[in-house]
């Protein structure tokens, strides 16, 4: 049982946590080209497209934590301090997303979209306001990714393995 709840807990990373990471990494870039381009269509159903991937995925990513749970049980691991240090990272990983990424990704977004009732008093105003939400979600983006970069480590390495890796 124990490593067919590994494998279920392994393969709902890769294609929950996966997608998550890919599509909120493109969605900064993938936003500022909607601003460069009010009227382009297509770099805002971009943007749109990847802000539904990564609330959908953020969702089935639930599975991660569900299934690390029961095989870390089933392991007698619970205890262990790379677990529970992986079990914050996790959970701070998954704060990160809620609290920050999604919300802003949702405001870039709805300014995105708004296009035509934002009047510029100053040229370039608009642009240089929405290259500084970007990056800034970009920036934040970034330590989602790193904290699921270093929990995938942990996993991996588990310091006190008896697997001789």
């Amino acid at each position: 049982m124990t490593k067919f709840l590994l494998a279920v807990h392994v393969i709902a990373a890769i294609v929950a946590v996966g997608p998550v990471t890919v599509a909120a990494s493109m969605f900064p870039p993938a936003a500022r080209r909607a601003f460069g381009a009010p009227g382009d269509a297509d770099a805002l159903a971009t943007t749109r497209l990847l802000h539904r991937i990564c609330r959908v995925y953020a969702v089935v990513g639930v599975a991660v934590p569900v299934f690390g749970f029961a095989t870390a049980s089933n392991m007698g691991v619970l205890g262990d301090t790379w677990l529970i240090v992986s079990i914050v990272l996790t959970a701070l990983a998954a704060g990160v997303l809620a609290l920050l990424v999604l919300p802003r990704q949702s405001a870039v977004l709805e300014r995105a979209e708004g296009d035509g009732a934002v009047v510029e008093e100053v040229p370039g105003e608009r642009a240089t306001a929405a290259r500084a939400a970007t990056v800034r979600l970009a920036m934040v983006t970034g330590i989602f990714n790193l904290l699921w970069a270093t929990v995938t480590v942990l996993m991996i390495i588990r310091p006190g393995s008896t697997t001789g890796a």
